[in-house]
């Protein structure tokens, strides 16, 4: 996130005016407490990531863990041209799937289960 000084500033007479100019520094000190507890929580997921994946993964990131970036850096191209391939013969198949699926020849209808003219 990206804040700019109106932003930072607005937020800061929000917090006057919610909690007061007493319990405001207690809050600012709680808060970041917090954001460093969650900090050091997700540090250290990624350091146990790395290490339970091993050292080729060292230089592992987030972003990484995306699947298609994960191919194009662990895969390399020529598994992205066989991916591309694949996708656009998968597309051309959902095309064409719904004339396959139509019947040729007309579904009769159901019948009827009572007679109207008995009635």
């Amino acid at each position: 996130m990206d804040f700019n000084t109106g932003e930072i500033i607005l937020l800061i007479v929000l917090g006057i005016v919610i909690f007061g100019p007493e319990k405001l520094p207690d809050l600012a000190r709680k808060a970041a407490r917090v954001l460093q507890y969650v900090r050091r929580i997700a540090n250290d997921a990624k350091g146990q990531l790395r290490e339970e994946l091993g050292p080729e993964f060292a230089n592992l990131k987030a972003s990484d863990l995306n699947p298609k970036a994960f191919i194009a850096k662990h895969l390399g191209t020529d598994v992205q041209d066989d991916l591309a391939y694949v996708t656009n013969e998968m597309r051309s198949i959902g095309k064409d799937a719904p004339a396959a699926v139509t019947p040729a020849v007309p579904v009769p209808a159901k019948p009827t289960l009572f007679d109207p003219e008995a009635t």
